[in-house]
């Protein structure tokens, strides 16, 4: 039960410290810091996904080396790709599971579960947060809840810091047309 309520504490603070940022790399940053401090595990990702090529792009992460983060390109539609159809996956054991697209990488790094969550925007997967951890972890619901949570609230708030940038801009462009001396 203390976990269930360390969680809820900590995403309060998270929505709380998150709501008041308008920079979309310092909410990534902070949310995938967030996780791994709450849950106590080795690392977590974040991945937005590429329109055109449909990778998964690495946005921010923590706990994990340069040589596992630049191990090749991952693929939307090959690396737990089930996640961003059919909402989180957890994988118990990442020798032993199929829907992992570098087994022998994740080993390597010292990975032996990895929680899969969704970013959605409406309907459509937008990204991904990814969890690891070190010894292999029955994912609680609690905690696929709580990542959940932390994904939708990021999900929104990237959305809601790329309409404010957009109309930012389009702001400037107006106050520059009323500034500019009339012919």
């Amino acid at each position: 039960m203390k976990n269930l309520r360390l969680n809820y504490d900590t995403l309060v603070k998270i929505s709380r410290s998150l709501s008041q940022s308008r920079d979309p790399e310092k909410i990534i940053k902070m949310t995938v810091e967030s996780i791994r401090s709450a849950l106590d595990i080795k690392g977590s990702a974040l991945f937005l996904i590429h329109p055109k090529t449909k990778a998964l792009e690495l946005a921010a992460s923590v706990g994990l080396s340069e040589d596992y983060l630049t191990k090749g390109p991952v693929s939307a539609l090959r690396s737990i790709s089930d996640s961003l159809k059919d909402g989180p996956v957890a994988i118990y054991d990442v020798r032993d599971d199929p829907r992992i697209q570098y087994p022998e990488e994740a080993e390597k790094e010292g990975i032996a579960s990895i929680l899969a969550v969704p970013i959605m925007m409406g309907d459509a997967a937008i990204g991904a947060i990814r969890v690891y951890t070190a010894e292999k972890w029955e994912f609680t619901l609690d905690d696929v809840n709580f990542v959940q949570a932390l994904a939708q609230i990021v999900g929104i708030l990237i959305e809601m810091t790329r309409l404010y940038q957009g109309q930012k801009e389009y702001i400037e462009v107006l106050s520059s047309f009323t500034e500019s001396p009339q012919l």
